[in-house]
């Protein structure tokens, strides 16, 4: 596009020029060659009176004289065939002039002009201007350079104004396809730059409109089926009491699977929405647990579990999405109400790391972890935790470049460390 555009301007600047420059360059010889002839007219005129009535001895000094200050030769030709001043030819045109007529024509090296001059006692005589090529044409050289000069500076001019024209037109073209590839590779805080030159400033502005429309569509639906999905938490937890408190074994453990098989949906579906929204890799930790934290703390109290809190004050800046953030505490959380029996008391700590980044401890007064079970193995159960919920935890360490550390003996109960480290810069 961008040579497509310096050819056009290049091209419409040279027919210009050539529209002006050669007529100009013409009209520049034309007036060169009218000077040097009316310059030896008017010389050719200046010494007429003298040759028609004054006698040899007067005219030749004069004619001398003139023809010393005339670039060209200066002579006249008496009727007797003498010749004052500049030595002449006797040529065709001087013959012609001493019949009585003038003339001017082309000669070799320049032009001749022969002025007849009637009315001398001693018959007629001729006024004859020899103007050099060098005359003709003085000063059209370099007015020519000045003109070439003239045309290849307008040109690189309109170059140049037309390279910066185009170029701005071609970034902001780039810009804005690169906004678009973004925002089709899921960055829905992309935009672009509003200000561009002419319409595509019309469809930068409509675009970044169109993104942030698409942004409150996606907001709007996250947080709808997120918070659909936390309302749906609480009474699944409750359904998986109810379930493990059945005395029928393969009863329970059908219900429960059942349950189970609902949380993966519901965590499932928190997780795509989150997803399509677009969320930023960098989250408040501080905020996040205290926003969890208060909401489980309503079913703590339904439980009779004492709940000790020991959180630090934000911010604290984790590198992963709040969503996942909200999801890891809750399935953290939701562990202790589905693996322990009511009025279990449990505990959450919050704490600054030195390399940057959050430290959340859940712990539990249940049974703890069963012998030699692997409770970060998805679907996974043992009396003191799920698999699922712990996996969901282990996966939103690794992706901030942190690790999960499980702790405690069978039947002391199960402590879950989670360490996240700071967002990437």
């Amino acid at each position: 596009m961008r040579r497509r555009i310096l050819v056009l301007v290049g091209a419409t600047v040279l027919l210009v020029l050539v529209a002006f420059a050669v007529p100009l360059a013409v009209l520049v010889r034309t007036v060169a060659v009218d000077t040097a002839l009316s310059t030896a007219t008017t010389q050719a005129q200046s010494l007429t009176p003298l040759v028609a009535t004054a006698d040899r001895a007067t005219m030749e000094p004069t004619v001398a004289l003139a023809d010393d200050r005339n670039a060209g030769d200066v002579s006249v030709v008496l009727a007797d065939g003498t010749v004052l001043g500049a030595p002449a030819p006797r040529s065709d045109l001087v013959e012609l002039g001493l019949r009585g007529v003038s003339a001017s024509t082309e000669a070799p090296g320049g032009r001749e002009m022969v002025f007849s001059v009637q009315g001398a006692t001693a018959g007629n005589s001729v006024i004859r201007v020899f103007v050099p090529d060098a005359e003709l044409t003085r000063g059209v050289a370099r007015s020519w350079l000045l003109l070439a000069g003239l045309s290849l500076a307008l040109l690189a001019g309109g170059l140049l104004i037309a390279d910066r024209l185009a170029r701005s037109l071609v970034d902001a073209t780039t810009d804005l396809s690169g906004v678009s590839e973004q925002l089709a590779g899921g960055d829905l805080a992309a935009r672009a730059d509003p200000d561009a030159p002419a319409e595509l400033g019309v469809v930068a502005r409509a675009l970044n409109g169109l993104a942030g429309r698409i942004s409150e569509l996606l907001r709007e639906e996250r947080e709808n089926v997120a918070d659909l999905a936390h309302r749906v938490r609480t009474p699944l937890t409750a359904l998986r009491l109810d379930a493990e408190a059945l005395r029928d074994p393969d009863e329970s453990a059908r219900i429960s699977s059942g349950v189970d098989g609902v949380q993966r949906a519901v965590t499932g579906a928190i997780e795509q929405a989150r997803r399509r929204g677009g969320e930023g890799r960098a989250a408040d930790a501080a905020a996040v647990v205290r926003e969890r934290v208060a909401f489980w703390q309503v079913l703590a109290e339904d439980t009779d579990r004492a709940v000790t809190l020991d959180l630090a004050d934000g911010p604290l800046p984790v590198g992963c999405a709040p969503g996942d953030l909200q999801a890891c505490v809750d399935a953290l959380l939701g562990n202790v109400f589905a693996h322990t029996p009511d009025g279990t008391a449990f505990g959450v700590e919050l704490s600054r790391r030195t390399a940057g980044g959050a430290r959340l401890v859940v712990h539990d007064a249940g049974p703890g972890l069963p012998p030699g079970a692997d409770p970060t193995s998805r679907g996974v159960s043992g009396g003191g935790s799920t698999g699922l919920g712990l996996d969901i935890a282990r996966r939103t360490a690794d992706a901030t470049g942190g690790r999960l550390i499980l702790s405690g003996p069978p039947g002391a109960g199960l402590q879950v460390v989670l360490e996240l480290a700071g967002p990437q810069r």
